[in-house]
């Protein structure tokens, strides 16, 4: 199976664990889902997302990720107006994130963030970061879809695109004048973001900083988050076996909390080997960065394992409240189609910057 996988696939094994990273987190979504294929409904929506993904990547790696370069304009100027009928006709469970088609509902801002990258990095690409014209077109190429996204709202997305651009412009040379001063500007308009967030963003931040100020309220997600995560002990309780969320202590568990399943059922030993497949998936995409010789391929794949990393820790992190609850899915585990399929278009794309463009 190794000889196939390293045949098929590459050294790296990057599809290897991808799809391992998938299987595991079909497993929680069917514990999720209390061990019952048609209860609740999203273990089987996953599936059928998987499928559609699968096949749309298989799709996509037949494409040179060159071409992603010269229609990087075209997918730009799509996802805008997309991320503004977002706002108008995007209502699903009381936020403006979805755009309902049928059975499944469609998360524009995903799409924007890998579409972020492709433009930014195609833009840089071809230009010197130091010179202030191009300094202020990119933060226009990330500010747009960033301003919309916030304005949904949806704040745990709006802060990946800043993730986005700090590392893009960071691997395009951008010099550590311009570093410092967007470092400062975000400093200094963080005031700002306090007063133009919604107040139930405002009561996650002040609830991360003491959860007990309102233990049956803002505050219950947080606090069952941590006992969930705490009560799996080092082997956990076993596989289809967690009370918190069969007994549904835990909302969201299939979303945001999806991690704290797995820490419940599978203890500390299955967070381990989790962090450890998770690892192998990021060392295999900073390979490709590292010996990669095309600066487009370089800065779309640096895009890529940024956001992949930062919505990993992230989302670890607020189960475990050591950062404020803010939607953000764990990639490749979460439920959510948009998510999954975006994620998997993105390694296909650092698929073929692996076979088309390293260095030898």
């Amino acid at each position: 199976m190794f000889r196939y996988f390293k045949s098929k696939f590459g050294d790296n094994m990057l599809f290897f664990w991808t799809y391992l990273l998938i299987f595991i987190g079909l497993l929680l979504l069917f514990s999720a889902s209390k061990g019952v294929f048609m209860r609740e409904g999203f273990f089987l929506k996953q599936c059928v997302w998987l499928v559609a993904s699968t096949i749309v990547a298989i799709f996509i790696k037949k494409v040179d990720y060159r071409d992603f370069q010269k229609i990087a304009p075209l997918l730009y100027l799509i996802i805008l107006p997309l991320l503004l009928a977002v706002l108008f006709f995007g209502k699903v469970g009381g936020a403006s994130r979805w755009i309902r088609l049928g059975l499944f509902n469609f998360q524009p801002s995903e799409f924007a963030k890998l579409i972020v990258i492709v433009t930014l990095s195609a833009y840089l690409a071809e230009k010197d970061v130091k010179r202030f014209p191009v300094f202020l077109v990119s933060i226009i190429i990330s500010g747009i879809p960033f301003l919309l996204v916030l304005k949904q709202p949806n704040l745990g997305t709006a802060f990946i695109f800043i993730v986005i651009f700090f590392a893009i412009l960071y691997q395009a040379g951008a010099s550590r004048l311009q570093m410092v001063f967007l470092f400062c500007m975000g400093i200094f308009s963080s005031p700002i973001l306090w007063f133009v967030m919604r107040p139930y963003q405002r009561e996650r931040i002040l609830t991360f900083i003491n959860p007990m100020r309102d233990p049956l309220g803002k505050g219950y997600n947080l606090i069952q988050s941590i006992i969930t995560i705490g009560s799996g002990g080092f082997w956990g309780k076993g596989f289809l076996r967690g009370t918190q969320t069969k007994l549904a202590f835990l909302p969201e568990y299939h979303t945001d909390f999806v991690f704290c399943i797995l820490a419940e059922e599978l203890g500390f030993f299955g967070v381990i080997i989790l962090f450890s497949i998770y690892f192998m998936f990021f060392k295999a995409v900073a390979e490709t960065i590292s010996f990669t010789s095309d600066r487009f391929a370089r800065l779309m794949a640096t895009g890529i394992l940024v956001v992949f990393i930062s919505q990993a820790v992230i989302n670890i992190s607020m189960t475990m409240g050591l950062f404020p609850v803010v939607g953000i899915p764990l990639p490749f585990i979460s439920y959510g189609g948009s998510s999954l399929m975006i994620s998997l278009i993105s390694v296909i794309l650092v698929g073929n910057i692996r076979e088309n463009s390293l260095m030898f």
